[in-house]
């Protein structure tokens, strides 16, 4: 009882101090550009930090471990997969990206496409933020999952009560403040969780090799005593299967090419060239280290539990706290998996209503008073989280790797290839990028429904098919003109 009450007590603490957070910057939010996008003013501290948050959500803290505790190192391409995709986009995309944002004045992530590609612009604002708003619900949906399983883990909670207790603590900030208060509260998030990355493992490392009751010593000992299979890199078929394997895990890379929106407006709000810099820096340097700290959780989970001793793998991380760590510790650290999750769930809120209430409301309105943009700003962002709820009880899969990778085809691999071919190709044409979205969406959906995902995963696929159709349809119907709207 003492146990579980100490843990209650720091949560509550946390929780509530991050809300009364997020509602104070909220204060600042005077206009529907400061709710959509910070007044594209962001110092590049917080934009990175907010955008390695958003980025990492339930995936960093509860997936990626739990993927390396049930699969030993062969979980190493999916981080190798995933730090060169973050990498490059900080390196090659988010300066150019930011400076495009401010040449075209823009608040959300369809509406640079649309005015980068004027002649087709009302069609990409209808078809890209229909498509981004279809796949996001079911993406905070694995966000209010992974903040009940977590909550379960700590307090023997339902999980679907601790779904509820997620939504309730995120919806009210975000309502208010939009993404000023998404970002600042993200900032948190990140510190948080980087802490969480680098000392969990270390106290962990310390912790098996004292204690010689449990199943393993060290990490390499686990990984041994577990099975032939978690010491390689190919996984145990070898061969063509061995390809597949190394191919699945790096396909991550391909979504992180500017094709998430609620990371690519990270790079948009950016004040200017010299704060993208030091975001860039700092975006790159927390991506590293957080990734060896998730994949060392989840290999330490092994040497603790054993390859079979927790009846779901993605409880690894907050279960390895809970042995490692006093209660009160414990709890604080564990807060960076319920960081992570609301960090997204937050984040895709906050797009999907500015998405919605700018490119698909906004211009049936005749009268667009910025004050009454706020509103339906908020009230759209109310909708959306309601129906994201709902559909987190009925969606089919439970794993939010699984939902995460769904999500990273449909979107990450599909946008990767528009936000590129926008970048850095003239040749690329409005009727084109109308022809990519629609293309990408209904190639991701038949692809996993026909189950030729666990042949070829779609974040490959998508990207390929994507990337043919985009450049075929730009020679068969090139822009005559390229104007902006």
């Amino acid at each position: 009882m003492e146990y579980q009450t100490q843990l209650l007590v720091v949560m509550a603490t946390y929780i509530t101090l991050l809300v009364l957070w997020g509602i104070y910057q909220g204060r600042k939010v005077k206009s529907a550009n400061d709710y959509a996008i910070a007044g594209r003013n962001l110092p590049g501290w917080a934009a990175a930090l907010s955008e390695r948050a958003t980025g990492e959500s339930s995936w960093a803290l509860l997936g990626l471990p739990g993927a390396a505790y049930a699969t030993g190192l062969t979980e190493v391409w999916t981080a190798i997969g995933c730090v060169l995709g973050i990498i490059t986009a900080w390196a090659l995309i988010s300066m150019k990206l930011r400076s495009e944002a401010e040449k075209y004045d823009i608040n959300t992530f369809t509406e640079y496409i649309a005015k980068k590609h004027g002649s087709m612009s009302k069609g990409i604002r209808i078809f890209g933020s229909s498509t981004i708003i279809f796949f996001f619900f079911f993406y905070v949906g694995a966000q209010f999952l992974g903040g009940g399983k977590t909550l379960h883990t700590m307090f023997g909670l339902n999980p679907y009560v601790g779904m509820l207790i997620t939504a309730a603590v995120i919806v009210p900030y975000t309502i208010y403040g939009g993404f000023q208060s998404v970002v600042y509260t993200d900032v948190i998030q990140a510190i948080i969780m980087i802490i969480t990355l680098i000392v969990g493992p270390i106290v962990g490392i310390i912790y098996i090799a004292n204690h010689p009751d449990l199943f393993a010593s060290s990490i390499p000992q686990a990984l041994s005593k577990a099975g032939s299979h978690y010491t390689t890199f190919i996984d145990f078929s070898g061969g063509f299967s061995g390809g597949i394997v190394i191919a699945g895990g790096f396909s991550w890379f391909f979504g992180y090419l500017g094709g998430q929106p609620q990371l690519s407006m990270r790079f948009m709000a950016i004040k200017d060239a010299k704060q993208a810099k030091k975001a860039r820096n700092i975006g790159i340097a927390w991506t590293v280290i957080a990734y060896i700290g998730a994949l060392s959780l989840g290999w330490i989970g092994i040497a603790i539990f054993g390859p079979g001793g927790l009846e779901d793998r993605e409880f690894v991380m907050p279960s390895v706290i809970l042995k490692i760590f006093p209660p009160a510790i414990a709890a604080i650290l564990i807060t960076g998996a319920i960081a992570a999750m609301i960090s997204t769930a937050d984040s895709l809120l906050i797009l999907s209503a500015t998405e919605l209430t700018e490119n698909l409301i906004k211009p049936l309105r005749k009268k667009n008073k910025d004050t009454n943009n706020l509103a339906l700003s908020r009230v759209i962002t109310a909708i959306l989280a309601i129906v994201a709820l709902t559909l987190a009880y009925i969606i089919p899969s439970k794993l939010i790797y699984t939902l995460v990778g769904y999500v990273w085809a449909g979107i990450g691999s599909t946008f990767s290839v528009v936000i590129l071919l926008s970048l850095f190709w003239k040749k690329y044409s409005g009727k084109a990028v109308i022809v990519t979205i629609i293309t990408g969406l209904l190639f991701t959906i038949l692809w996993i429904s026909f189950g030729m995902d666990k042949v070829i995963t779609a974040r490959v696929m998508t990207f390929i098919v994507a990337a043919f159709v985009a450049v075929v349809f730009s020679y068969i119907f090139p822009d005559k003109l390229k104007n902006s709207v």
